[in-house]
């Protein structure tokens, strides 16, 4: 765990920002938004992010639960706020749920009992929250569900669907899937998302509400990046965290050996005779 003596708020966006240019325009203005949460609140939040790496189906029930065994004196309107902050949502039915907001678009899942037999079948992205020194980072990542390739990827310090629009028009550079899966998160039933995947005539699905599993090969992702390289670096600046990050994608897939694809790396089954980059 990261000490709490090297924390500090979003209230200097100057360290982070400025050497960052590579970040959307947008993301400066919403810099303040981060500078209410106190270092200790950075540290709960890291602490969640660890847990709910390991155990997606944990709500802000059993988060606070967990985090009082730890020692933290919390609530559970607390941690609900930070969950919801973090875009975290544990894996479950939830009250009121059932009902999709009558403005956003709500594609069936269609990979329930689906056989992935090869590359661009079917694509899938997600969102996950980077705990850095100091504040956090959303990161958006494309990936092919038969190869586990990276596609794209990009950063945002919020939620918006921007980053997500961004790092899907990077991926579809490089080919068209069959299919694309997502969550029925905002990002990805916003018109600008869509209208990309319509364009390209790409059939959507989407898991059910409060099932974070169904895309599970994302979530794996998730855990083996956290596991193998972000919980192992302290960053404070966001170039340093692009940077690491950058190396971390062309570890993962171009060296790292991948049991479950015979012991070949992700781009080895995804190219197979071709080679092509990772948009980033």
């Amino acid at each position: 765990m990261r000490s709490a003596t090297k924390r500090y708020c979003w209230s200097s966006p100057d360290l982070f920002f400025r050497g960052s240019l590579d970040l959307n325009r947008s993301s400066f203005h919403y810099a303040s938004s981060f500078a209410t949460e106190t270092a200790e609140n950075l540290e709960i939040m890291e602490l969640i992010d660890v847990r709910y790496t390991c155990a997606p189906s944990y709500g802000s029930r059993r988060m606070t639960a967990w985090l009082r065994r730890q020692g933290q004196d919390v609530n559970r309107k607390r941690i609900g706020r930070l969950m919801r902050l973090m875009g975290l949502e544990g894996i479950g039915p939830k009250p009121g749920t059932g009902k999709p907001h009558p403005e956003r678009e709500i594609d069936p899942c269609l990979l329930r009992n689906a056989v992935i037999v090869r590359p661009n079948q079917v694509w899938s992205t997600d969102v996950t929250y980077l705990p850095m020194s100091g504040g956090f980072m959303y990161l958006a990542a494309v990936i092919d569900w038969h190869s586990r390739f990276v596609l794209s990827w990009e950063l945002s310090n919020t939620l918006d669907a921007e980053f997500c629009v961004v790092a899907l028009d990077r991926a579809l550079r490089q080919g068209t899937p069959e299919i694309f899966n997502t969550d029925q998160s905002c990002q990805f039933t916003s018109k600008a998302f869509l209208s990309l995947l319509k364009e390209k005539e790409i059939r959507i699905s989407m898991d059910g509400r409060g099932r974070a599993l169904d895309n599970i090969f994302v979530e794996r992702f998730w855990r083996t990046l956290k596991y193998e390289w972000l919980y192992l670096n302290d960053y404070e600046r966001v170039r340093d965290l692009r940077c690491g990050l950058r190396e971390y994608m062309d570890f993962y897939n171009g060296e790292r050996l991948h049991s479950s694809l015979n012991y070949r790396t992700p781009r080895e089954v995804h190219f197979a005779d071709r080679e092509g980059p990772m948009a980033v």
